[in-house]
């Protein structure tokens, strides 16, 4: 084996976060920029002589140019074997499961997860490590000191292989498989799930409408829900992945799943709708005429989960992101299981599955998992429900009605505030922080600020603490305003202002949101002032 190395020097920006890197299409084209961020994983990754490393993504315009890149890089560093999905296609769930199944030792994910796709649009790769989970600081912050000082990267001189024969092959002596992407994530489901429950309940007539968005669950969607359970042909839509997901924005929210919303709403709606995104791990939950937030499906999730085989022996603990709504913590008080209230970002949710002391954890941004990988999964959350709903033979209405009759409802909804200069969004997040101090007990109309605080989270597992991780600020009765900077996109700075108001059992459970919420966004704008400070009179996304 003929090893090259090709001369090169850092770029500037290329800290990966949790999510690893993410940069528009065009600049990871720019000459040794991917191969440079690739370089410094293999660098910073120990162990790697011999062993096997996982690749894939979900089939987004250059994945499967940097996977052939990716895998003659892997060979020239010595890694022993590379596993690949079929036509480069993982999506992030599966590729986790792969990586614990098989005992590699990490793998690349080739996402940017429910961003757009496309020659101008949007293209990330991160590293996940051998439990199957997003890299911990500890190793995304190694990974970026070597790429300010990278000077070389290392290949082979192979030409491309063909990414969907089945089958091995060599590259530079170091084995290539290409496996099918479906089939062991397949298999793992039917572990956790009565598929002979679910599949009775199609053939009874049940019907459902899973949206695919174009993206890579598409194939795991087909084959699960189609062919393995009997669900109708068409049950799946936009079931093909497509580079640029189909000119549309992969997320499952009521914005760019509007048409599955449209369907559920409307007088000839199935029993039952979902939707996942780009990568995978997002999901999006809604019944005939109910639609479910994030935040109340971990809720009625994690209370139902011992109907399902795989959660019979009961649920260790909830985890939820801060921002997350508290319907969970909830369910775990009435099951006698802790609930942490972790930073957004599942590398934290890996510390308590990895510990054993969490079985179900998620997120407010449709992200739902367990301990059967270390990533949110959607196709498992679609799962969980129509076994639940299986098993309780009511439909998705009737089980939240039932759920806030029990634990009273958290109503809910995030306000994004997309694309802002990154300086005035700065200066918000500033001036609220130091205001917080002189919050508590001013009035903002009929509301009563009782607590403010910067979230900050000890993790009971490594001692590692996490400051600045949100701006919380606590009314009287229960509700509250979030504010969080995100950095999921690539351009400029997205405001995430999450309002939630509690109404306990026997309250007024079956009222629309935005009436709910009324008092908490006037709050909010009030006490940031988000207009004084980005112009903006609306938010762009609310979920």
């Amino acid at each position: 084996m003929t090893i090259s190395t090709i001369k090169t020097a850092p770029y500037e920006g290329q800290k990966p976060g949790t999510s690893g890197l993410r940069k528009k299409v065009k600049v990871f084209q720019q000459p040794n920029y991917a191969e440079n961020f690739i370089q410094s994983v293999f660098d910073v990754v120990e162990g790697k002589e011999g062993a096997l490393l996982v690749i894939g993504g979900d089939g987004r315009f250059h994945n499967r140019t940097v996977i052939q890149q990716a895998i003659r890089m892997a060979a020239a560093n010595g890694f022993g074997k590379v596993m690949v999905g079929q036509g480069g296609i993982f999506s992030t769930p599966a590729a986790s499961n792969l990586i614990r199944q098989y005992g590699a030792i990490g793998g690349l994910i080739l996402s940017a997860s429910h961003n757009p796709g496309g020659p101008d649009e949007d293209f990330g790769i991160k590293y996940n490590v051998s439990n199957g989970g997003p890299a911990p600081e500890k190793v995304t912050d190694a990974i970026f000191q070597r790429t300010t000082s990278i000077d070389r990267w290392l290949t082979v001189e192979t030409p491309d292989i063909d990414l969907d024969a089945l089958g091995t092959v060599d590259v530079g002596g170091m084995t290539v498989e290409i496996v099918d992407s479906v089939a062991d994530y397949a298999a793992l489901m039917e572990t956790l799930f009565d598929f002979d429950a679910i599949r009775a309940m199609a053939a009874g007539g049940f019907r459902m409408a899973f949206d695919a968005m174009s993206a890579v669950t598409g194939p795991y969607a087909h084959e699960i829900f189609e062919k393995r359970l009997g669900f109708a042909p068409g049950t799946v839509r936009n079931g093909t992945p497509l580079e640029d997901f189909g000119h549309h924005h992969p997320d499952p929210n009521l914005v760019h799943a509007k048409a599955l919303y449209d369907l559920m709403m409307s007088a000839d709606a199935p029993d039952f709708g979902a939707a996942s995104d780009g990568d995978g791990d997002r999901n999006l939950i809604i019944g005939k005429g109910r639609f479910v937030t994030p935040s109340d499906s971990l809720a009625m999730l994690a209370a139902n989960a011992h109907l399902a085989k795989g959660y019979k022996a009961g649920l260790k603990g909830i985890a939820r992101s801060m921002p997350t709504s508290a319907a969970a913590d909830r369910v775990a008080q009435a099951l006698g299981i802790a609930c942490y209230e972790t930073p957004t970002g599942w590398k934290f949710f890996g510390n308590l599955l990895d510990a054993g002391m969490a079985t179900i954890c998620g997120e407010e941004s449709a992200g739902t998992g367990s301990d059967h990988v270390r990533e949110k999964d959607g196709v498992w959350a679609v799962l969980l429900w129509l076994n639940i709903l299986a098993v309780r033979k009511i439909p998705v209405d009737d089980l939240a009605r039932d759920h806030w009759a029990r634990f009273g409802r958290n109503y809910y909804a995030r306000h994004d505030y997309e694309g802002l200069p990154t300086d005035k969004a700065n200066a918000l997040i500033a001036e609220l922080t130091a205001a917080l101090p002189a919050l508590p007990g001013k009035r903002f109309g009929p509301l009563t600020i009782a607590a403010a605080d910067s979230f900050s989270y000890a993790d009971p597992v490594d001692g590692s603490v996490s400051a600045n991780q949100g701006l919380r600020v606590m009314f009287e009765g229960g509700s509250r305003v979030v504010f969080r900077l995100s950095g999921t996109g690539t351009e400029g700075a997205t405001l995430r202002v999450y309002l939630e108001r509690y109404e306990p059992a026997g309250g007024a459970l079956d009222e629309e949101t935005p009436a709910m919420l009324a008092d908490l966004i006037a709050a909010a704008d009030a006490i940031a002032g988000i207009e004084r400070h980005t112009g903006r009179t609306a938010p762009d996304v609310v979920t």
